[in-house]
């Protein structure tokens, strides 16, 4: 069989100028002899891949192609100098063959442009994975795929375990796929996923941190707390300012797995947000204290930091999972107040209770995972104002991502229950 596979391969080479790409952890002579009818096309000289940047060379289904194998039909200029994200490896099975162009990551389709019934052969980043069984024992894997500009979610059918084992959360993975419209969002069927290394990929693909407004946002951030009138609201604003592992964490931190500011740098952005809203908000009503608004706007996320991972892909950790934000921003400012009380400077006991309340509270309702209904007029503002800077952001995604054709309006959103209006140009 091998044997065959050999001349099949040669005699390609020699009558078509072909090459055979080849992943590392499977060589070509085994992906041939597992799948007989690519063998069949090979020999006949009428096997073709599909990659967009190189439509006028290549024509046919990227599926037949196999998630490692790429057929080069008569193009003996590519170069590394055309093509600088390109690899060149030398196949040790076949050693005589000039080396392999590997394209694989060459000008991906960013998940933003991506459109119903696609083909699909490039990188992303599987942020989450899953694997199911259906009613018939069949087993198949969810995957969470994701790039700088957004996410799209994949299925894998008739897989198993060694294929989900095959690559981890976080993992670059080269997936081969058509893309379609499911319950009025657009999802990806995979035929193949197989992990990537960095080095493959282009990292700025797949990096949603902005540096530039990180430091915009903290010295903003510096500002607000450090102009504060409370002079016990100040000090424990500059304990948490001048706690360099602290501040670095929030820098990065997201705000959410998923929705609202689900992306390195959102936490801090939507902390900020609420922050300015309430500069806006408190003057206009008098009888609310806008510094403990403010200051509780700041603290109420701050749970997230422990809750979400920062580490790769936004996640959950273990203590997020048992015990959960709300809970431990309590702990982080137990912890801060303990930092700057002192006999001679001691922090005020109802000042403690009020910014505790507006952390427990925020959420507004017992079954949105508050243990306290909000009672002070800070908490309440402070609940509304959150759900404001959240909704809004979430339904901006929503609208951003949305691929209908339907006039003005979005697809079904069975999250929010509704279409949303989106005027098209």
């Amino acid at each position: 069989m091998c044997a065959t596979i050999f001349l099949a391969l040669t005699e390609i080479h020699r009558f078509t100028g072909s090459e055979i790409g080849r992943s590392t952890r499977r060589d070509t002579c085994n992906l041939l002899a597992r799948r007989p009818a690519l063998l069949f096309r090979l020999v006949s000289g009428s096997l073709h891949a599909v990659f967009p940047s190189l439509s006028g060379h290549f024509d046919a289904s990227a599926a037949d192609a196999g998630p490692q194998t790429v057929i080069f039909q008569g193009l003996p200029n590519v170069t590394s100098k055309d093509h600088p994200k390109a690899t060149f490896v030398t196949d040790p099975l076949f050693p005589s063959l000039p080396p392999t162009r590997v394209l694989r990551s060459v000008n991906r389709t960013p998940i933003s442009e991506l459109t119903d019934g696609q083909q699909i052969a490039q990188s992303f980043r599987a942020s989450d994975k899953q694997l199911r069984v259906n009613r018939q024992g069949g087993k198949y894997i969810i995957l969470k795929l994701t790039d700088r500009t957004g996410t799209v979610s994949g299925m894998l059918w008739n897989a198993d375990e060694i294929m989900f084992d095959s690559f981890d959360r976080g993992d670059y993975v080269h997936c081969v796929g058509r893309t379609q419209i499911h319950n009025g969002a657009l999802q990806m069927i995979v035929t193949t996923v197989e992990r990537m290394d960095a080095s493959e990929v282009d990292v700025a693909d797949f990096e949603r941190f902005d540096a530039d407004q990180s430091q915009r946002l903290r010295s903003r951030l510096s500002e607000l707390l450090g102009g504060l009138h409370n002079v016990h609201l100040r000090r424990l604003g500059q304990a948490f300012l001048t706690d360099d592992t602290f501040m670095q964490r929030l820098e990065i931190g997201a705000a959410a797995v998923s929705n609202h500011h689900a992306y390195p740098g959102g936490l801090l952005k939507h902390t900020l947000d609420l922050m300015e809203l309430c500069v806006l908000v408190g003057p206009r009503y008098p009888q609310l204290d806008t510094e403990l608004l403010m200051f509780g706007a700041f603290l109420h996320d701050l749970g997230k930091l422990e809750e979400i991972s920062s580490e790769g892909e936004a996640n959950y950790t273990d203590r997020g999972q048992l015990v959960g934000h709300i809970v431990i921003g309590v702990q982080m400012l137990g912890e801060k107040i303990r930092e700057i009380d002192s006999p001679a400077e001691p922090f005020p006991t109802e000042l403690r209770l009020q910014l505790e309340h507006l952390v427990v509270s925020h959420h507004g309702q017992i079954e949105f995972g508050s243990p306290k209904l909000p009672v002070t007029l800070e908490a309440v503002t402070l609940h509304h104002i959150d759900n404001l800077d959240a909704k809004i952001e979430s339904y901006t995604n929503i609208i951003e991502s949305d691929i209908s054709v339907d006039g003005n309006w979005t697809n079904y959103n069975p999250s929010i229950g509704r279409k949303l209006w989106n005027k098209r140009d």
